[in-house]
């Protein structure tokens, strides 16, 4: 590239908010980051601030493009049954120690597209088997973590297709640092406003403790049945270890944890859903005691089928969100290819693994318990959008009334 189209002082500005806002990084503490190779711009960015927010020693795990095809054009049939589980017991020891997470985001999303899909889906089971006892860390919240992304230039070519590379990744860059509010002259103060606007939202949702919540719009007449002692959470949350993030840079969602088993009606994909390196478009789902007994899309329904068939929990849903259809990444009117942000765009749900801090002392409790309230468990956690300017959303209470939470996609 002849110039560098990404703004070095708003990429500085988003390293700084992933430590100060995203990790609320502690003095003295670790830093576990992992990277596409093509974001060591920003990964240095952030290693250089953790240090001045003194942090105590960061590490990084750097993924890579080529090297990770190369497995699927070279490795035999076995391997793509194979974890790295002993590199998931190191990070899950990590966690344990207070070491702070810190994952970018940037990688192709059609990395994968031309491969065996069935190489991919065993390679994924494998892999989010191994991931395991690290994520159970991360959904329960036992630290703060954190995600921001990187304009890697073929994700960027991937939005942008008609643009040069150096086009698109600076247009990219714009809509990242956008998002992620840092194209402003103080993010910090963005952040809080932002942060302190979301708390209202789900400081209403707890006052009101709907026992569900009911979906009606163009292919969706849906009932998610809310967790005994669910909690709404959104923007800035305290982990167990007692440090408040903002573990999704950006964010627009609150979001709790519906009931595993009350779950009912048809619901429609408002948004294509990114899978590795699938598009899976128009899907329309099917529910029954909670459980999705019939998946249909126009593109990519088989591979997510195979995806639903992971684990029992699998296909059940762990997360609901709220988004209105009038937030800054709906308003882009761009495609991200990315869940960090498609999700940001449009009410979703989420297929597997809960929050286990979506529950009222919910640091305190037990898997068993969890799964008692309602809270479902899976190696996956798999988000897609069903909200749009044409859905509605009411809250049932649990003697049947009901009052509007969404009209046609805005905050009722």
């Amino acid at each position: 590239m002849s110039s560098n189209p990404i703004d070095p002082v708003k990429l500085d500005k988003l390293a700084q908010v992933a430590i100060k806002v995203g990790l609320q990084l502690a003095e003295g503490q670790d830093l576990l980051m992992t990277a596409p190779m093509s974001a060591a711009p920003l990964v240095r960015r952030i290693t250089e601030h953790a240090y001045k927010a003194g942090a105590g020693l960061v590490t990084t795990i750097y993924s890579d493009e080529e090297a990770t095809l190369a497995r699927y054009k070279y490795a035999n049939d076995k391997s793509f049954d194979k974890g790295a589980a002993w590199l998931y017991a190191g990070m899950a020891e990590a966690f344990k120690a207070n070491t702070a997470r810190l994952a970018i985001s940037g990688d192709n999303p059609m990395m994968l597209a031309g491969q065996d899909p069935d190489k991919v889906s065993r390679a994924n089971r494998a892999n989010s088997a191994a991931y395991k006892p690290a994520l159970q860390l991360i959904t329960g919240f036992d630290i703060n973590w954190n995600i921001v992304s990187y304009p890697n230039a073929a994700w960027a070519k991937l939005m942008f297709p008609n643009d040069s590379e150096e086009i698109a990744v600076g247009k990219l860059a714009d809509a990242i640092f956008k998002a992620s509010r840092v194209d402003v002259d103080d993010p910090i103060a963005a952040w809080k406003e932002h942060n302190a606007n979301l708390k209202k939202r789900w400081s209403w949702l707890n006052g009101k403790n709907f026992a569900s919540l009911k979906y009606t719009g163009p292919g969706t007449d849906l009932t998610i049945g809310l967790a005994d002692g669910h909690r709404w959470k959104g923007g800035a949350s305290e982990a167990k270890n007692g440090i408040t993030c903002n573990p999704n840079i950006p964010t627009e969602e609150v979001f709790t944890t519906p009931h595993r088993l009350r779950v009912e009606g048809t619901v429609s994909s408002t948004k294509p859903l990114s899978h590795n390196g699938t598009l899976i478009e128009d899907m329309q789902a099917r529910f029954e005691g909670g459980r999705l007994v019939e998946l249909k899309a126009s593109k990519g329904q088989d591979i997510f089928n195979r995806v639903l068939d992971t684990d029992e929990g699998a296909r059940r849903l762990g997360e609901v969100a709220l988004v209105p259809h009038s937030s800054p990444i709906s308003a882009s009117g761009l495609l991200f290819y990315n869940t960090l942000y498609d999700e940001n765009a449009s009410s979703h749900i989420a297929m597997g693994q809960c929050y286990a801090d979506c529950f009222v002392g919910g640091k305190d409790l037990t898997q068993e318990q969890i799964f008692a309230k309602g809270g479902n468990t899976s190696n996956i956690h798999i988000d897609w959008m069903i909200g749009s300017d044409k859905i509605d959303i009411d809250g049932v209470h649990a003697d049947g009334s009901s009052e509007p939470v969404m009209r046609k996609g805005e905050w009722a």
